[in-house]
This record gives structure tokens, sequence and C-alpha cells, in this order.
């Protein structure tokens, strides 16, 4: 075996070995290698600087809109304890939600303009506060409607007290669940991208683990933050509906459900598109329905527009209030008038008999 020199290795080596490598090289040709560019990711799009800076705009003017429209509603609500019905105490959590979102926009609009530049921990409470809002929105709009339908239908107008009392219980358990719901903001950081010239914040889940987390995130969000409210709402307030129609004297019961049905509708046209664009989004992802990078990308520019749709909610219910519901109008001019910012004696006797015979009804 000593006698068996490196030289005769390599000599033996080539000429066995070379007629291999010539085969190999002649039979897979690399040259004619073509992509499918359906397994080609997709191209990232960017929307003109002219839309961002109006979506920023659009974001201020809805903060500037919000904060202090929901703060009256605030206001006058509390400043009316002695007639405030659960459905009176839902809408003031209500309100409170709304401000926490509208507390939000200032930094999404300087984000859409000149990236994240808050930094993580600013990226994660505005998620969370973001989540916090939307969850205990939609959770407050559902128990409006529970409570609506059993004053209404089920007729327990005469336990009021006992409703009221309830209804703290009811509230604080819709924020303990929506602060459970938006825990998944946590997962938000600021981070930049091979695919963005900027800092964003979005979420940023282990490789690993991150469809997982992605799909459960999603199915809570679907689920608790949109399908099961909205399979309450219908049926209730279809019944509750039919039942004012066929009541005699339902009128006033009618003008009263009025200003709830037009929250609740707002509030499905802010976010209706929203959600059917993340669902889109999440059976993209789940590979449950084929795509391509045209379809990929219109989700994504989808996703981008409905969210700024949904924000818009946060300032429309001030405006139904204002516009649609009486009894808060009537309450506004009392609170205005409590104030100090209008004179009591303006008002004439008749206005005044309108008004004590307004205070005795229910009518929003």
């Amino acid at each position: 075996m000593t006698d068996f020199n490196v030289s005769s290795l390599s000599k033996f080596e080539m000429d066995d070995f070379s007629s291999i490598y010539e085969e190999l090289n002649f039979t897979y040709n690399y040259t004619e290698f073509i992509l499918d560019p359906d397994t080609q990711p997709c191209d990232t799009f960017t929307f003109p600087d002219a839309v961002m800076i109006t979506v920023c705009v659009f974001y201020v003017l809805i903060f500037l809109l919000a904060i202090p429209g929901n703060m009256v509603v605030g206001v006058v609500i509390s400043m009316n304890r002695r007639t405030m019905t659960p459905s009176d105490f839902y809408l003031l959590n209500l309100a409170v939600a709304d401000i926490l979102l509208a507390l939000t926009l200032p930094f999404w609009a300087a984000s859409v303009t000149v990236g994240w530049v808050f930094g993580d921990a600013l990226c994660k409470i505005v998620t969370v506060l973001q989540e916090l809002s939307f969850y205990s929105s939609i959770l407050f709009l559902t128990c409006i409607c529970v409570d609506r339908y059993m004053v209404i239908v089920r007729a327990l107008e005469a336990r009021r007290a006992n409703r009221l009392m309830a209804s703290w219980g009811v509230c604080a358990a819709v924020w303990a669940l929506g602060a459970l719901l938006s825990l998944p903001g946590l997962f938000s950081s600021s981070f930049s991208s091979k695919n963005f010239t900027l800092y964003v914040c979005a979420e940023q889940y282990d490789p690993r683990s991150a469809d997982e987390w992605r799909l459960s995130t999603r199915i809570l969000r679907h689920t608790l933050g949109f399908l099961l409210p909205l399979a309450i709402m219908v049926p209730c307030y279809g019944i509750t509906i039919q039942r004012l129609l066929h009541i005699r004297g339902g009128f006033q019961r009618q003008r009263a459900m009025r200003v709830i049905v037009f929250v609740v509708g707002a509030f499905l046209l802010c976010w209706m598109p929203y959600h059917v664009t993340v669902m889109t989004d999440t059976f993209f992802r789940a590979k449950i329905v084929p795509y391509k990078c045209p379809e990929r990308m219109a989700v994504d520019q989808a996703m981008f527009g409905t969210q700024s749709l949904g924000l818009l909610h946060s300032c429309i219910n001030p405006v139904l209030y204002a516009f649609v519901g009486k009894k808060f109008r009537r309450r506004l001019g009392q609170v205005v008038r409590k104030m100090g910012l209008k004179e009591r004696g303006s008002a004439s006797r008749s206005s005044r008999s309108s008004l004590s015979s307004e205070i005795t009804s229910t009518v929003m």
C-alpha cells in the first residue's frame, strides 16, 4: 500500500471521472433553464407621493373631528346620569373607544409620509390601542343591539336600574376581552424591509411560525371582530324592527331605534370592506384560494384603502347623533345652558312645554 503514490491516484481519478463529468455537463444544460413566473415573489407596489399626502391630510382631519366630537358625546351622556339607560352607557363607552382610535391617527399620518420614526415601543402601543378600539367598538355595538332587543321585544324597561348595574359589568368584560384580543399587537415592531425605503410599523413574527401566528390572529379578528357580532346584530335588529312595526303607538320607539340603526350601519359601511379584503388576504396566505401577482397586488392596495375608510368611523357617530338624534340634541342644549353658554330665558313658553314633553320620552 505504501508503493501506491499520489501521482498514480491523480491519474486514475482524471482518467476515470473525466468522461462522466462531460456526460453530466452535456445532459444538464443549464442555459436552457426557464424560471416559472408563478414561483417568483411579486413586486411591491408604491403609491404616488400625492396619494400619500392626501391620506396624511385625511387622517389629520379625522383626528380633528373625532376628538372634540366624541368628547361632546361623552359630556352630554355623562351629565344626564339620572336618565341614563344601558344603551346610553354603551354609547358612552363607544365614544371612549373612538377617542382611543383617533389618538392613533397622528402617528399613522406621519408614517405614510416620512415612515415610522417613533421607535418600537410606540409602534406596539399604537397598534394595541388601535386593536383595542376596533374590538371594543364592535362589541359595544353588539351590546346596544342586545339591550334594545331586550327592552322592546322582551319588555324589560321596568327593570332599568338592574340593567344599568349589569351594564357596568358588561362594559368591564368588553374592555377586558378587547384588551386580550389586542395583545397580538405586541408582535408589531419598527423595521426597515428591503421592499421599503422607509421604516414601517407592522407585524413581525418568527419566520418559523409566522404563518401559524398570522392565521390564528386573523381567525380571531374575523370571528370575534366581525362575523359573530354580525350574526347577533342582524337577527336581533330584524326581530326588533318587525316588532315595532306591529306595535300600536310604537312610533316613539321607532324613532328611538333610528340612531342605533344608523350607528350600526355606519360601522358596517366603514369596516365591512376592510374585513372582506383582509379575509381575501387570509385565504391567499392560507393557500385556500389560488392567486397570481396581479391579484396579490390588488388585495394589498385594497387593504390600505379600506383601512383608511375604517379609520373614518371614529368621527362618524357624533355626526349621526347631531343630525339624527333628537334626544341627543335636546340633551346637548341642556348641557349648554348648564354651562352658561346659552341664556335660559331665550326659549319661549311653547318651546319649554315641548321640551318638557320630550324629557319624558326615550327618543334618541
